[in-house]
């Protein structure tokens, strides 16, 4: 059972990060498991420096694109934020009754509080997510992709971050020279 939620997961690492094909019209552009690292490593140095609780921060962070690995990459141009949440709840029921029914339950609540935004640690894992997305449009950007066709992508953070600290890494990613 533990090894049918072990492939699933694996799965990830096959799974690209959609934005960047339909954008930049990448071959190989990074994988959802890519982008789980990448944030992974933010929200623990970021968890330990403001002494969130870094264990549930990174446990949401795995969990996070989790259903990603059934679904794919959805990106909001392709369907409604509705149904995509639908789908990824459908689909995180199916890899969570992989494990153990005590994990089943442990997870599930970390995925609606995810899926709810209601508590520190997620809201600053959703800040996170937005800006590993700016960092990873940078280092395209670096690699001689488009400014232009990235620019959207840093846009479409500033809004999201409201945390002062956050904010601040927000800007000093972005303004980083190519």
């Amino acid at each position: 059972m533990i090894s049918d939620f072990f492939n699933i997961a694996a799965n990830l690492k096959k799974i690209p990060r959609q934005g960047w094909i339909d954008k930049l019209s990448l071959e190989r552009p990074e994988s959802v498991a890519d982008h789980t690292y990448s944030l992974a490593i933010m929200g623990m140095v970021f968890s330990d420096l403001e002494n969130y609780n870094t264990e549930k921060i990174l446990k949401i962070i795995l969990l996070h694109d989790l259903a990603e690995s059934i679904i794919g990459d959805i990106t909001p141009d392709q369907i409604s934020k509705k149904e995509k949440n639908r789908l990824e709840n459908k689909a995180i029921k199916i890899i969570l009754r992989k494990l153990p029914s005590s994990l089943q339950k442990q997870y599930a609540l970390l995925w609606e509080e995810y899926q709810a935004n209601n508590s520190d640690e997620v809201k600053i894992v959703h800040q996170l997510d937005k800006i590993e997305m700016a960092l990873q449009a940078k280092i395209y950007s670096k690699e001689g992709h488009s400014n232009e066709k990235l620019s959207s992508f840093l846009k479409s953070v500033k809004g999201e971050i409201i945390d002062p600290k956050l904010l601040k890494l927000f800007i000093k990613i972005s303004e980083q020279h190519d």
